[in-house]
């Protein structure tokens, strides 16, 4: 697939895909958006309340939703598992030209980086004591979730007019069965008929104050039952 870089408002870089006419990130801000979305509204909720977190993020995409998880799981010493979707991996010549130095607030983060991208897929790779990564080749159409297991699922996949079968009721059927109670999955989308589909599988919707560029986010959370 082909890849063009693209620099977003806030100086980071993203990727523009023509075949889908789709960037993989916000143009108003790339490294903002995942910060915001991910970061600050699903991971730093959920350590609110354990610090032993199970991750499942549906596109690895660049990798920068794992990179930026990496250093809140060296200052909060919290064992984060991080298992990460991706049918169509980047090639090694574009990950090499990503050039995430440039804007991560640490710029020793990019040997890091670079070590996610080398992590081999399907199997788990301790890469420091408190960070296990586990990339894997499917998508999450063919990935079968264990039942009650993550805390937070970062729902990073293209824009649902671009990715259908992704936002099927089905697939988040699926990942609510995956979500343990009081864990949630959180989103850039805020579209309707995706708060729709997350209600119809069982999530109580939040919408929430988006990044840059976007008035509203979505977080959806799995009950609690008593």
């Amino acid at each position: 697939m082909l890849h063009y870089f693209y620099r977003t408002t806030d100086g980071s870089n993203t990727l523009y895909v023509p075949d889908l006419n789709e960037h993989y990130h916000s143009v108003h801000g790339a490294l903002q958006e995942s910060q915001h979305v991910f970061i600050k509204h699903g991971l730093e909720h959920i350590l609110e309340q354990k610090k032993d977190i199970k991750i499942l993020e549906v596109g690895f995409g660049t990798g920068l939703n794992a990179i930026l998880t990496f250093p809140v799981a060296l200052a909060q010493k919290a064992f984060i598992q991080y298992d990460t979707l991706e049918k169509h991996p980047l090639s090694d010549e574009v990950v090499k030209e990503l050039h995430f130095e440039q804007f991560i607030l640490n710029p020793e983060l990019y040997d890091y980086f670079q070590q996610l991208h080398a992590c081999p897929w399907d199997e788990p790779v301790d890469v420091i004591p408190y960070f296990t990564l586990q990339k894997i080749h499917e998508s999450l159409e063919e990935f079968i979730a264990p039942s009650s297991y993550y805390d937070v699922i970062y729902f990073d996949a293209f824009a649902p007019e671009k990715q259908p079968e992704l936002w099927a009721d089905a697939m988040f059927e699926k990942l609510y069965k995956a979500t343990r109670p009081g864990g949630v999955l959180v989103t850039y989308c805020a579209k309707g008929s995706f708060k729709r589909s997350l209600k119809a599988a069982g999530f109580e919707v939040e919408a929430l104050p988006g990044p840059p560029g976007k008035r509203e986010m979505t977080r959806g959370v799995k009950p609690v039952v008593i």
